[in-house]
């Protein structure tokens, strides 16, 4: 269906954001053309002020992985409002939500919530620092971990790369000291990896990685071998899943690819689009973060006015009731399949270079034909045709984000065959 015109209220509403909105109006694509204001959701779909619906694969960046306003998840979030909406203090819900993510995550024996992804793997760092009594942390180039100093360090935004191990920041404002605590080890590369951690390992406070990097598969035996190495030199492995737990499984990435770390960051998929997340881990490094550990030293500070909100782990709670409702995941991963199938064989019949790389839940497609298994070849890839495509597909009523398709359970057969025909479409758009 071809999309309407932009009315004149959200023309004026898009000029009002430009205006007042130092960082600029957030999109599926930097074209002022497919600029919009989105007016409400529901299930797999969003609409615009204009009234133009899309097929949403953005899904707030990943966290409606049950679809939007989910009837669960806005009872639940009903109910609790009743009963106000933050105390600050500890709630009935978030003891709850405490016992179920210790019930479901490998790594999980103590828990800690917090209000945002960026929050809990900057403190999964402090803690981690805590416990080695050690400054210096190893990330892996291409990985993202949030706003803070030390995360934002040779990202995925990272356009000219330093020789390994010097981390490149990805933001003015960070002092210029960070860089000098943070290690930088190539995706994929055990042999690499491994080296830089015998080196450095008597100043190392911890490794973080994204056990599915964007997109990146890690390699079999990758994580096995960083598990293996810091476990030698009691260096704690930090999973950042805020992206792949309860998105690739009830147990996230550690339950799927089998390697279980010491200290893990949860968040999108359990939130129903309520601001939380989690840092859970063992429970000789989370008790550096219990008050009664204050003074015996060692113990990190970490609070929030909206930390264990009730109203968001009510949410998390009846997401999670759904989300361990049976064949729940492999309805998921069939939906992702058979888009990544279609993606494919769509731009292959077309004869256009590309692969289609992650895990059915959380896609991409890369234009090119060299394989993708790091984030410097990822560099290689036609960054301009990518955004073409995504162009394309907002013409034909489909949104997906910059980096990735993320699948709900709320997209049906027929979203599915719309998007697979929008895939042709746009394919032999790309061709010409």
């Amino acid at each position: 269906m071809p999309r309407k015109p932009r009315t004149a209220e959200e023309s004026a509403l898009l000029e009002t954001a430009r205006r007042l909105l130092p960082s600029g109006v957030r999109n599926a694509t930097a074209s002022p053309d497919h600029a919009m204001v989105v007016a409400e959701a529901r299930g797999g779909h969003i609409r615009d002020v204009s009234g133009n619906e899309y097929i949403d694969y953005l899904l707030g960046s990943g966290p409606m992985v049950l679809g939007h306003a989910h009837p669960a998840v806005v009872e639940a979030v009903r109910q609790q409002l009743e009963r106000g909406n933050t105390y600050l203090m500890v709630s009935e819900p978030a003891i709850r939500l405490a016992e179920e993510i210790v019930r479901l995550v490998p790594c999980a024996e103590r828990v800690s919530f917090h209000s945002a992804g960026s929050e809990s793997t900057f403190f999964a760092l402090r803690v981690a620092r805590a416990y080695r009594k050690r400054d210096v942390i190893l990330k892996f180039e291409g990985g993202f971990h949030g706003m803070s100093d030390y995360a934002l360090m040779s990202n995925q935004w990272t356009h000219r790369p330093a020789d390994y191990p010097t981390a490149v920041p990805n933001s003015a404002g960070i002092p210029a000291s960070v860089a000098d605590g943070v290690l930088v080890a190539p995706f994929n590369d055990p042999a690499t990896t491994t080296a830089l951690i015998d080196e450095h390992h008597d100043k190392l406070a911890a490794v973080i990685i994204e056990p599915l990097q964007r997109t990146i598969r890690p390699q079999p035996g990758f994580l096995e071998a960083l598990r293996a190495t810091t476990e030698r030199y009691d260096v704690p492995l930090i999973f950042d899943e805020v992206v792949t737990g309860f998105r690739l499984g009830l147990g996230g990435a550690q339950e799927y690819y089998g390697v279980t770390p010491d200290l893990c960051a949860l968040g999108k998929s359990i939130s129903g689009g309520h601001p939380i997340s989690v840092l859970c881990g063992r429970k000789e490094l989370m008790r550096h973060i219990d008050p009664f550990e204050a003074g015996r030293g060692g113990y990190v500070m970490q609070t929030g006015t909206y930390s264990g909100n009730p109203v968001s782990c009510a949410a998390a709670l009846a997401a999670i009731g759904v989300l361990c409702q049976e064949d729940t995941y492999t309805r998921l991963f069939a939906t992702g399949e058979r888009l990544m199938r279609g993606l494919g064989d769509a731009l292959a019949a077309a004869g256009i270079p590309a692969q289609v790389l992650g895990e059915p839940p959380c896609f991409e497609v890369w234009f090119g034909a060299e394989p993708i298994t790091d984030f410097r070849s990822m560099l290689a890839s036609d960054r301009g045709l990518h955004m073409r495509f995504t162009e394309l597909l907002l013409d034909q009523g489909i949104v997906k984000g910059h980096e990735k398709f993320f699948v709900s359970l709320a997209h049906t057969d027929e979203d599915v065959q719309r998007t697979l025909d929008a895939f042709h479409t746009v394919a032999s758009q790309l061709k010409t």
